[in-house]
């Protein structure tokens, strides 16, 4: 009985370490999903408020402590939006420049993206690292030259020319993202297109894009989503109320008048709702795009 009873006494000291590992797997699980629930109330909360102000009257918003879920309904703010401001044009403008400065990023990011790629150049690796350099400086450094030049150039006020400077400094990066996912093109498939008599172009356009196209709706996105949010840029180099983006719009609307709280929380849903309905449709695009490079080698 003896032997018994100290071998009982033995097992449950064996698993108490086993025990004491699983509560504490357990309690730092708890504390983890409970770090994760404080990030994303946090994070989320500000587009919650958001939606919540656009959709209720301003006295609800402005009561204290304002309500957190809707005591009452209306979409006439964004009625009285689009009549009393022209955010459809500022809307216009906003795509006009994003869909240009995508264009012009896709067309000089493939080209820069296949020379670091798959051509052999001396200084290829000099010029990737200064693409990457270009990326450490901020934009406002060179604010006063680029404006400078292009009032001499007589190219201020154009949509095309704030096109062009956006493309200018998100082109790098697209540069980068595409490189990593041509790098992905096996060598072999792109030496035989040669001997069967390709051109560089011809290789370019028959054989890497259609292998890398969820790489180039990511440089795409990247582009337009850098275009439709650019504020400085837009409110230096376009001086024409009618040319205004939308970026720059909404700014103005606190200096134009009395503007209500929930007429401001329309224009900046409206402002968000195109470029994330966007994203959300080309969502599985994108990861893959942006991952394709990470798993070369």
């Amino acid at each position: 009985m003896a032997e018994i009873t100290e071998n009982r006494r033995g097992a449950n000291i064996h698993h108490a370490p086993d025990r004491q590992r699983q509560m504490q797997r357990m309690l730092g699980k708890a504390a983890l999903n409970g770090l994760v629930i404080v990030v994303a109330l946090v994070t989320f909360f500000p587009i919650y408020w958001m939606l919540v102000s656009t959709f209720q009257p301003n006295e609800y918003t402005l009561h204290f402590p304002p309500p957190l879920f809707p005591k009452e309904i209306t979409v006439r703010q964004f009625a009285e939006l689009f009549v009393n401001h022209p955010l459809a044009l500022w809307l216009r403008n906003s795509f006009v420049i994003a869909i240009l400065t995508m264009l012009i990023c896709m067309i000089l990011s493939i080209m820069g993206a296949y020379a670091l790629s798959s051509l052999r150049w001396k200084g290829r690796n000099l010029f990737g690292l200064f693409l990457l350099v270009t990326q450490m400086l901020p934009e406002i450094l060179v604010l006063i030259p680029i404006y400078g030049i292009f009032r001499r150039l007589d190219l201020l006020n154009s949509l095309t020319s704030l096109s062009v400077i956006d493309a200018a400094f998100i082109l790098p990066i697209c540069i980068w993202i595409l490189k990593g996912v041509f790098d992905t093109v096996p060598p072999e498939v792109l030496d035989a297109a040669v001997v069967d008599g390709c051109t560089q172009l011809s290789v370019v356009w028959r054989i890497v894009l259609p292998l890398t196209g969820p790489g180039l709706v990511a440089v795409a996105v990247v582009a337009f989503f850098f275009a439709w949010n650019e504020y400085l840029y837009a409110s230096i180099m376009l001086g024409q109320a009618q040319l205004m983006p939308a970026s720059v719009g909404l700014s103005t609307l606190k200096a134009i008048g009395r503007t209500p709280v929930e007429q401001y929380m329309a224009a900046g849903l409206t402002f968000a709702i195109l470029p994330v309905a966007f994203y959300l449709f080309m969502q599985r695009y994108i990861v893959s795009g942006l991952t394709a490079g990470a798993v070369k080698g």
